[in-house]
C-alpha cells in the first residue's frame, strides 16, 4: 500500500505500548493508513506484518497462530514472521512467488514498541534516546494510550504551546496566569526544537507542592518541551525552592514524560504517553492516580477542543487557513514548518531515485 506523502515515512513511530501486545494474541491497529498486525514470537520478539493476505485481502489479524507464524482465516494460507507464504494446503500445494507480505522493523523501547514503515533500511540510531523513562523503581513510571479523532499535528502543537495550561485546564497544574505572557525560548539543534519556560509561582504548582520542603511557599518552576522527528515531545517540569539549583529533572521535584502522536489517517492519531517522576517512586496508588489524572486531563480538557479545532478547520493544512500567529506560536510553528521540510525532501528524493531506475525512450525515428 502506497501511503500518503504527507507523513513523514523512514522514521520511527510508537504503534503499540508494550502491554496492548501479549501472548499468543494478534494485535491489530492502522498506522500511517496501512493496516498492521502486530504479535509476539514464542521468545518474545515482537513481529509487524502488512495485516492483508494477498490471495482474497483478508485481514491476517483475524487468523490464528502456527507456532511463529500466521494462518489466514479464509483459505490457510501461512506467513512466517519475515511475511513469506510458507505452506498452500490447496491443489498441489505449491506456493506461488507472489504469496508475500510485507514486514515491518520494530524496537522495543521504554514501554513502547515503535515501528519503522519507510522504503529505506531501519536505522536504530535514528531513535532518540529517552533512557530516562527506564531509571528508576517501576511504581516511578506510567503509560497510557487513547486514540483521538484528528489530525496528528494539532496534538504536536497542543504540547508545544503550553500557554494553554491556565486557559484549559484546572487547578492542579495552574501556573497562576504566569505562562500566557511569557515567550518561551527556543533553541533548535541537531534537527530538534526545544521551548522552555522558567518561572517563580505561590503557592507552587498541586502536583509538586506536598513534595516540596516548605508546602505554600514559593518556588521556582521550570517546563522543557523538545520535539523530534517525526511527533515525539519529551516534556520534563519541575520545581525547587533552592535558588541555586538548575532548573532540570535530576536538580528538582519534577517529572519526565514523553508524548508520542501516530496517524491512523487524517482524521484519527493514536496518541500514547509516559510519565516517570523522581518523587515517592514506590507508591503504586500515587503511581496509578497519576497516570488516570493525566489521560483524564487530554481526554476531558485537552481533546474535546481539539476535536472541534479539526472539525472547524475542514482541512489539515494549518497553513492555507491563514492563521493569526501569536508569541506562543513560535514552537509549533517551527516544528509544523521542519517536519514539512523533512517530507519534502524525503519525498524529493525517493523521486529522483525512481527517476534514475527509469529507462530513457529510444529516440524517435
Amino acid at each position: 500500500m502506497e501511503t500518503q506523502h504527507k507523513y513523514l515515512m523512514n522514521t520511527w513511530y510508537v504503534a503499540a505500548l508494550s502491554t496492548e501486545v501479549e501472548g499468543e494474541a494478534l494485535f491489530k491497529r492502522t498506522l500511517l493508513e496501512t493496516p498492521v498486525v502486530i504479535y509476539r514470537k514464542a521468545d518474545g520478539t515482537p513481529v509487524a506484518l502488512y495485516d492483508r493476505c494477498p490471495h482474497r485481502f483478508v485481514p491476517l489479524s483475524m487468523g490464528k497462530r502456527d507456532g511463529d507464524a500466521v494462518v489466514c482465516p479464509y483459505h490457510g494460507l501461512t506467513f512466517d514472521c519475515s511475511g513469506k507464504c510458507t505452506r498452500n494446503p490447496h491443489g498441489n500445494q505449491k506456493i506461488p512467488a507472489a504469496a508475500q507480505v510485507k514486514s515491518y522493523p520494530l524496537l522495543e523501547r521504554h514501554g513502547f514498541i515503535w515501528i519503522w514503515m519507510g522504503d529505506q533500511p531501519a536505522d536504530e540510531s535514528a531513535l532518540p534516546d529517552f533512557g530516562t523513562l527506564d531509571i528508576g523503581h517501576d511504581n516511578g513510571i506510567a503509560h497510557t494510550y487513547m486514540k483521538w479523532p484528528c489530525y496528528y499535528e494539532l496534538i504536536t502543537d497542543n504540547v508545544m504551546d503550553l500557554s494553554h495550561v491556565d486557559h484549559v485546564h484546572g487547578e492542579i497544574i495552574t501556573t497562576r496566569g504566569q505562562l500566557s505572557p511569557m515567550i518561551p525560548k527556543l533553541e533548535e539543534n541537531n534537527g530538534q526544537v526545544a521551548v522552555q519556560w522558567n518561572w517563580s509561582q505561590t503557592p507552587p504548582m498541586l502536583i509538586f507542592n506536598d513534595f516540596l520542603a516548605e508546602p505554600g511557599v514559593e518556588a521556582r518552576h521550570f517546563v522543557r518541551v523538545t520535539w523530534s522527528a517525526p511527533t515525539n515531545l519529551q516534556l520534563t517540569i519541575g520545581a525547587t525552592q533552592d535558588d541555586n539549583a538548575p532548573l532540570d529533572y535530576e536538580h528538582t521535584v519534577g517529572q519526565y514524560d514523553l508524548h508520542a502522536c501516530t496517524p491512523e489517517d487524517a482524521d484519527n492519531t493514536h496518541y500514547f504517553f509516559a510519565t516517570r517522576r523522581n518523587h515517592i517512586e514506590e507508591d503504586a496508588d500515587f503511581n496509578k492516580m497519576k497516570i488516570e489524572a493525566m489521560h483524564g486531563a487530554f481526554a476531558n480538557e485537552d481533546g474535546p477542543i481539539l476535536t472541534e479545532v479539526h472539525k472547524n478547520m475542514g482541512t489539515t493544512d494549518f497553513f492555507a487557513l491563514c492563521p493569526v500567529l501569536i508569541s506562543s506560536d513560535l514552537g509549533p510553528v517551527r516544528v509544523r514548518r521542519l517536519l514539512q521540510q523533512m517530507i519534502d525532501a524525503e519525498q524529493k528524493a525517493k523521486a529522483e531515485k525512481a527517476e534514475a531506475k527509469t529507462p530513457a525512450l529510444a529516440p524517435a525515428h
